[in-house]
């Protein structure tokens, strides 16, 4: 299903019980890790019982394992090999792959025989420990000898050190991992069968619906009832645990609530985002909307309950996992003779969260007309990583700062000499952000370490760490595949840029090894100031990348009291664009189709720098627009909607042969001086505002 903000309460991200939800938020995408590569296998062990079992529907003895052959021999079939031996051993080998890549996969996937033979029920569980522990187990023996085995008998050692341990555990898994596992499988079964016995399984939602907005479903999902809900599948022919947390019907009822009651942004985004979880089977895609509004977790959960009591009523259930958790993977996975159960249950489930999200957002002054973005934000701040479909519905890159390299990850690896902050045009963001983080990295006493900007065209795979925006991450990641890869969406303030730092203090330590001058002649020059030997745009020339900030640009003023607008009259981003475009145009600075090309610019990627501060400017190949470099600042006393993020100050530039590179570098420094920001904010005249970025012009 899926597979890390909002009013109101929300839940805590912060000290022990933030600590522990991440704890077990990785165990469960470890645990998701292993079956999800496996649905494949799962869906094919569906079909060939549905069509070949005695009961299915075109019946086969030696495919579906019933029957004798014509000496009197059973016949074994496929299903049976398939789920006792195939799909374990598959879970096995992909959970110890994780761990200790392919060799830990043969370990794992060899101790887990034993478990498989010394029980007598599907060894899911037992796959699920036996395969990452033999991979961790041996990984931690290899090293014991590494780098002491003499040259030549690295192989032997290797191969004989892994069929030895791995027969050892083989027979650990047999005597001791089964029976242990046995007993919690038959207490785990026992468990769901009181509940089941006692009309109390309905009650799972309220543990597994808060689960899923919170990103623990998969512990709950893939850790317990996935490997239930397979062997009650085994010997009935279905389980209705498959559709605990897999129905589909919940999120649509609140979904649709949002189409009907909802407003602004929530309202128009509700009806493309029920179709992405009802048949797409995406459901972190509502996750989003619960968040904005908490209270709509009780519809979650009426929901749930709802549709597991009517599964319930009707004897229904699955024959394997419906992952993802769509409509069409739902029925494909529906036995004979549950297909009206399992579409009531899921009818019911998304009439009854409608009914009851419908109250909550009717009886509320907000209407869930809050901010979706930042909602969204908050979401993929809990998953860890970005969303990229919440953020396609939602209109916006989201704004969760958490996609790329770990922090964890960022602090691993050699010394750090070269930051390299990479943009579409390596103009404009990638100037203002590399500005930003030069100071930060300066501040911390980290001088010798370059801080540059480039275009992704350009790039490299000469740098340590490499700034993108998320949005263009994956067009970076190939041009520097030895380089941490750091995303964002807040140039100004984005968290990340500590963690970089943080990174460069724990990667270098006191001080920073100076860069080899081969090194320093193969990363080009550094823009912005005291980033290098180079600088202008004659050195932009020699290494195709921007100019090094520090030049005063030539020319006439860059802004003017006539580029000043106190009071803008845009609405949105695209009138904004063409607001300060505008003013740009009538000063002489560039033509119309610079203008065009800002538009251009914004649908690739958003200039929304943080701060209150949008940047448009046009694209690489619109350079020939421009006449002369300027500016233009347009203030929004009362804010502008800039995509999902609010801003204040739009400023449209136009460099004339890379000279806005000293020009944003300037403006960065003020922007990210949150006293200079109150003083623009304050600000009532043109003429102050002028007099604050007056340095522009030097």
């Amino acid at each position: 299903m899926a597979t890390a903000t909002t009013t109101g309460t929300t839940p805590s991200t912060g000290g022990r019980s933030g600590a522990a939800r991440a704890h077990v938020q990785r165990f469960g995408t470890f645990l998701s890790g292993m079956i999800m590569p496996n649905i494949g296998a799962f869906i094919a062990w569906g079909l060939i019982t549905a069509f070949f079992i005695e009961a299915g529907f075109t019946p086969f003895g030696p495919l579906g394992g019933f029957g004798q052959n014509a000496e009197g021999e059973p016949y074994t079939g496929l299903v049976g090999p398939m789920i006792t031996y195939l799909l374990p051993l598959l879970i096995a080998y992909t959970g110890g792959r994780m761990v200790y890549d392919v060799r830990g996969g043969v370990v794992g996937a060899i101790a887990t025989m034993g478990v498989i033979v010394g029980a007598d029920i599907p060894m899911f569980i037992g796959a699920m420990i036996m395969g990452p522990l033999t991979a961790w187990l041996m990984k931690k023996i290899d090293g014991i000898w590494d780098g002491k085995i003499k040259p030549g008998f690295e192989m032997l050692v290797n191969n004989f050190s892994a069929g030895i341990f791995a027969a050892l555990m083989a027979i650990v898994g047999f005597f001791v991992v089964g029976p242990a596992v046995l007993v919690f499988s038959n207490a785990a079964a026992a468990a769901v069968d009181f509940l089941v016995v006692n009309s109390l399984l309905p009650l799972t939602s309220i543990l597994i619906e808060p689960a899923k907005v919170l990103f623990l479903n998969n512990a709950i999902n893939h850790g317990i009832l996935t490997p239930l809900g397979t062997a009650q599948a085994l010997e009935e022919g279905k389980s209705i645990l498959f559709l605990l947390e897999a129905n589909p019907g919940p999120g649509l009822g609140i979904l649709m609530a949002y189409s009907f009651f909802g407003r602004g942004a929530a309202r128009a985004s509700a009806p493309g985002a029920a179709l992405i979880q009802f048949v797409g089977g995406i459901h972190e895609i509502y996750f989003p909307y619960v968040l904005m509004k908490p209270a709509l977790i009780l519809a979650a959960i009426a929901g749930g309950m709802t549709g597991i009591f009517t599964l319930t009523l009707f004897d229904a259930g699955l024959r394997a996992p419906a992952a993802p958790g769509s409509i069409l993977a739902v029925y494909a996975q529906t036995p004979p003779g549950s297909y009206l159960g399992v579409s009531a249950g899921v009818a019911a489930a998304a009439l009854v969260s409608f009914l009851v999200a419908s109250v909550i957002l009717k009886a509320s002054r907000d209407k869930g007309e809050g901010d979706l973005t930042e909602a969204t934000s908050r979401m993929e701040a809990m998953k860890g990583k970005r969303s990229s479909v919440s953020s396609a519905v939602v209109g916006t890159s989201g704004g969760a700062d958490t996609g790329g390299t770990s922090a964890r990850e960022l602090a691993d690896g050699g010394p750090v000499r070269h930051i390299v902050f990479a943009c579409d045009a390596g103009m404009g963001s990638s100037a203002m952000g590399a500005s930003v983080l030069r100071n930060k990295v300066k501040a911390a006493g980290f001088g010798d370490v370059k801080v540059t900007n480039a275009a992704i065209a350009n790039l490299t795979d000469d740098f340590d760490i490499v700034v993108t925006h998320q949005d263009l991450a994956t067009r970076a990641r190939p041009k520097v595949p030895s380089a941490s890869v750091v995303t964002v969406d807040n140039f100004m303030g984005s968290p990340r840029y500590d963690e970089i730092v943080e990174a460069v203090q724990q990667r270098n330590g006191a001080t920073v090894p100076a860069a080899p001058a081969a090194d320093a002649a193969a990363a080009g020059t550094a823009s912005g100031p005291a980033a290098g030997t180079a600088s202008g745009p004659a050195a932009a020339a020699a290494t195709g990348g921007p100019a090094t900030g520090g030049d005063a640009p030539s020319g006439s003023a860059i802004l003017t009291r006539e580029r000043i607008v106190m009071d803008g009259g845009a609405r949105d981003a695209a009138q904004a664009i063409d607001e300060a475009g505008g003013l740009l145009v009538a000063a002489g600075a560039v033509t119309d189709a610079y203008v065009a090309s800002m538009h251009e610019r914004e649908a690739s990627v958003s200039t929304f720098m943080g701060n209150g501060l949008a940047i448009p400017h046009g694209t690489n190949q619109a350079k020939d627009s421009i006449r002369s470099s300027a500016l233009s600042v347009v203030k929004y006393p009362e804010g502008l909607d800039w995509n999902g993020k609010p801003v204040t100050w739009v400023i449209g530039i136009a460099g004339k042969d890379n000279e806005h590179l000293a020009i944003l570098s300037r403006v960065a420094k003020i922007f990210g001086n949150k006293e200079k920001v109150r003083q623009l904010d304050e600000a009532s005249t043109a003429d102050e505002v002028l007099e604050l970025l007056g340095k522009v012009n030097d």
